[in-house]
Order: structure tokens, then C-alpha cells, then sequence
């Protein structure tokens, strides 16, 4: 039967995780007074921008004291362009910048996340009898094709029926499920999904809706929960937008949904966080056995790993080099949160925890004679209210980069401007497109980029800009100004 489960916090396993909430907070609230101290120490004097970009200012309605900017290029010691690049802001997801650096320093771009699988009882003729175990590995890419594989394996080492339990084993994370709507209460959004040691397809479900002749079909792939549809056909309205047409929320174990779906959109998807990862993955574990032909007579549950249990088999990810392209090409937030903590029991040992991985990212700072006083970190992936560096830092980590056999990887992680990925629709067809590798990090009141351009010389520069500021939202305008500046030929600047 299947885990269901209603946020916050759901899903507990028989023996509660660790939380170190407190921790994170405290000593968020500890670093205060220091960040103060940077802050106030970045408010002096700043050369003054050059013309173009402080029209492109005016033009975009930003005051200059809400702005962070550093342009660089790689092959000079200091940046041509710097302009209140020791102010501390809120990256947003360019904090992903920062996570998926030290993780592919520290780990190396081959290093794969596992996915052990073991059996507690006899297998005969085909038979478990006993219990399966899936003991999660924090691997950030378990997706639906790719857990459908594990699955096969699972079969092709002679596993069709199980009469027993299949247990979720996710004590490699030490934490308690975040409450997905705590954030921006949306938890129904992608973005909100719950990190978790053995999550499956990002946590997330695809509703499909279909007109037909007695209206709109509405389907959850796989069936997680029962749906309450009262959408309406609209035969006149363009598709444009249909999503934002919907009304939809959890109503216990009822997925509720209202509002008017477009005749013209004909079949479309969603995809929702709509349940806890555990019931997500024994959603996705129920429907894919059953599609291979086996059979499953027992219950899906979450537990931990009987020390009577042996090794079937360990299912690897992909390598991480293609694990964070994903992350920062789509600015994966929950891929960013796991690999966060990934990182933190990979470096100190144990299972992984929040406190643990901002240790141990700067530990890897120290290290690197990397200095960044300001830093807040909270998960790693800018999803957050807290998290804090200047554009001076995202800089100097940019430019270290730059200069270690990882950055090619580091680099090809970035989505080409106006081309690919969070990129895609940004200065389609100007001359810019294709000329910068770019993160960008958006939050109400925050608009970033960060990342590399070359020059129209040949030069590869580094480029940051921070905005945050309630009106942020018109941010693009000056955004396309400093990319258009750090590209041009020098004879071409105003």
C-alpha cells in the first residue's frame, strides 16, 4: 500500500532523523554582527560606472547602492570594472555556483552517488521471501528512466515476486523533511521538493490533462493520490499560459483541482511536488515493478537496514560532471540541496547533516586560500532567505575557477546565453548570444547572473552582477547592459 503522508512534517521513518535546524539558524544569528561589519565596509567610496550602464540604471529604475558589480578579465589582476562588489547580498541560485565548485574540487567530475539494494529472507524460483531494501545514497539523479533501470537490475538478478516489505532506507541524510510550503507556501511547486537520501524523479508527478468530449481528463503519473477534477473546458481561450488558468491543491489524500483548461492546448503536463519523498517513491516503485511483471504482495514503508540484510546490488549515477551540468543549466533545487549535503559527509565522514556541509564548504574555502568573510550559507541553493556573499566573492571564486583543470567542466555546467537551459530566452539573436555562460538566481526582490563571457578580442572575462531590490523584476534591462559591455571591443565603449 502506498506511503501517504501530509505535510509538515510526514513520511517519519521508525527512528526520527536529527534536526539541526537550530543549529543552522544560530549561527546565522551568530555571524550577524561580523556581516554587519563587512557590509558597512563595502558601502565606501566605488568608482563611478561608466555612462551606458548608469542610463541602463535610470532606465531599469534601480538605485546604485542596491547593486553588486564585478567585471573582470581573467588574464588581469585586477577587475576593470568593480562597483559595490564588497556589499553583501542574497545570491539566490548563483549560490549554486559555489556548491557545485567545491563538490567537483573536492569529489573529482567521475564520482557517482550509490544506490545499494539488498534483500533480508531467501530468494527461490523467483521468490523473495522476505524484504526488499533500497538504502539511499543521496544520489541527486535518480529520475524516472534511470530508477526504472534500478529496478530491472533488480529483476534481472532473479527478484519478479516479493512477499515481504520494500523498505526505504534514508538514514544517510540526518535531517527532518522540510515542510514544502514553508518557503513561499506554494508546496505544490517543483522547486519545493524535500531533499531526501533516496529520492526519486526530483519528487515530483506529472498531471496530465486531455479534452475530450465530456470535458477535461485529468491523471497523476504514476496514480499517487485520488483526483477531485471540477476544471472546466474553455473552447475560445489560447494556451498560452494554461497553467496559471489551474487552481490546485492537497486536500488530505485528494488532489483538488478547479479552475478552466484550454480545448486548444490538447494533451499538456504538469509537474507537481505533491507528496512526501517516500510516498513519491513508492508511488513510482509500485507503478515501474508492475510494468516489468513483478509482483509485490507486501507493504512500502520507511525504515532502516536489518543488519541481517545482504548486498543484491549498488546502482550508480551518473558522474558528476553531468550531475551538475543538470543543477546549474536548470537551477535544480533540490539536486543543489542533496549534492550539499553530499558534500559535508563525503568531506567529514557520517551521515549527512545541514551543519556538516557549511563546515565542510569552509573547510574546502580554507583550503583554497579562498577568503569570504560574508558568507551565510543555508542549503546550498539559494532557495533561501538567509544565504549571503558579495560580487566580489562569486568573483574570486569565478576567477580561481578559471585557473584549475575542473574548470572546463565547471564551466560547460553553465547554460550558454540566449541559447540553452535559464538561458535560453535572454538577448535571443543579439550579437551576446552564444558569447557568455551564465547563472542567473531570481527571488522576489532578487535578480543575479554570474558567470563567463568572451570578449569581443578573445578574452575571457568574469562577470557578476547582484541586484536586490524590490524592483529587481526590471532588473533585465541593466542585466543586458553589463553583458553588452563586458563583451564589446574596447574601441567600442563609450
Amino acid at each position: 500500500m502506498p506511503i501517504f503522508c501530509s505535510p509538515p512534517p510526514g513520511c517519519r521513518p521508525d527512528s526520527h532523523p536529527v534536526s539541526d535546524i537550530a543549529g543552522r539558524y544560530g549561527r546565522f544569528l551568530a555571524r550577524v554582527l561580523a556581516l554587519t561589519a563587512f557590509v558597512l565596509a563595502g558601502t565606501t567610496e566605488a568608482a563611478p560606472l561608466p555612462e551606458d550602464l548608469v542610463q541602463a540604471l535610470a532606465q531599469a529604475d534601480l538605485p546604485d547602492d542596491h547593486i553588486g558589480l564585478v567585471v573582470r578579465d581573467l588574464s588581469a589582476d585586477a577587475p576593470e570594472l568593480a562597483y559595490g562588489d564588497q556589499r553583501s547580498f542574497n545570491p539566490a541560485s548563483v549560490m549554486k555556483l559555489l556548491t557545485t565548485l567545491a563538490a567537483l574540487d573536492t569529489l573529482g567530475p567521475a564520482y557517482t552517488f550509490k544506490t545499494a539494494v539488498l534483500v533480508d529472507g531467501k530468494v527461490t524460483h523467483g521468490v523473495l521471501h522476505g524484504n526488499l531494501i533500497l538504502r539511499g545514497g543521496g544520489d541527486p539523479s535518480l529520475t524516472l528512466e534511470r530508477f526504472w533501470l534500478l529496478l530491472r537490475e533488480i529483476q534481472a538478478r532473479g527478484i519478479r515476486v516479493i512477499d515481504g516489505d520494500v523498505i526505504f532506507d534514508n538514514g544517510y541524510y540526518a535531517i527532518d523533511l522540510d515542510d514544502p510550503a514553508a518557503f513561499d507556501d506554494t508546496p505544490l511547486k517543483p522547486y519545493n521538493a524535500a531533499p531526501t537520501a533516496l529520492l526519486v524523479n526530483y519528487n515530483v508527478l506529472a498531471l496530465r490533462l486531455r479534452p475530450t468530449p465530456d470535458g477535461i481528463q485529468a491523471r497523476l503519473d504514476p496514480a499517487g493520490l485520488a483526483i477531485d477534477n471540477q476544471l472546466t473546458a474553455d473552447p475560445t481561450a489560447a494556451c498560452n499560459g494554461w497553467p496559471e488558468r489551474l487552481a490546485m491543491a492537497r486536500d488530505g489524500d485528494v488532489l483538488r483541482l478547479a479552475g478552466s483548461y484550454p480545448v486548444a492546448c490538447g494533451e499538456r503536463a504538469t509537474w507537481l511536488n505533491l507528496m512526501c519523498p517516500p510516498a513519491t517513491a513508492s508511488a513510482f516503485f509500485q507503478a515501474l515493478w508492475r510494468e516489468l511483471g513483478g509482483r509485490h504482495d507486501g507493504q512500502v514503508r520507511v525504515g532502516s537496514t536489518p543488519e541481517t540484510a545482504v548486498p543484491l546490488l549498488e546502482f550508480e549515477s551518473p558522474p558528476l560532471a553531468e550531475i551538475v551540468r543538470d543543477i546549474n543549466k536548470f537551477s535544480n533545487n533540490v539536486m543543489a540541496k542533496m549534492l550539499f549535503l553530499d558534500l559535508g559527509a563525503a568531506r567529514l565522514g557520517g551521515a549527512a547533516g545541514w551543519n556538516k556541509s557549511d563546515l565542510a564548504i569552509r573547510e574546502w574555502l580554507d583550503e583554497k586560500a579562498l577568503d569570504i568573510p560574508e558568507l551565510v550559507l543555508e542549503n546550498g541553493s539559494g532557495l533561501s532567505r538567509i544565504e549571503r556573499i558579495s560580487a566580489g566573492s562569486m568573483a574570486k571564486l569565478l576567477a580561481w575557477a578559471a585557473g584549475q583543470p575542473l574548470y572546463y567542466e565547471f564551466a560547460a555546467s553553465l547554460p550558454a546565453l540566449g541559447q540553452e537551459g535559464t538561458q535560453q530566452r535572454r538577448m535571443v539573436g543579439e550579437p551576446e548570444a552564444g558569447r557568455a555562460w551564465l547563472k542567473s538566481g531570481s527571488l522576489n526582490g532578487a535578480r543575479n547572473l554570474a558567470g563567463y563571457v568572451l570578449d569581443a578580442a578573445g578574452r575571457r572575462k568574469v562577470v557578476v552582477i547582484f541586484i536586490n531590490h524590490p524592483g529587481a523584476s526590471k532588473a533585465d534591462v541593466f542585466q543586458a547592459a553589463v553583458l553588452r559591455h563586458a563583451i564589446a571591443a574596447p574601441a567600442a565603449l563609450p
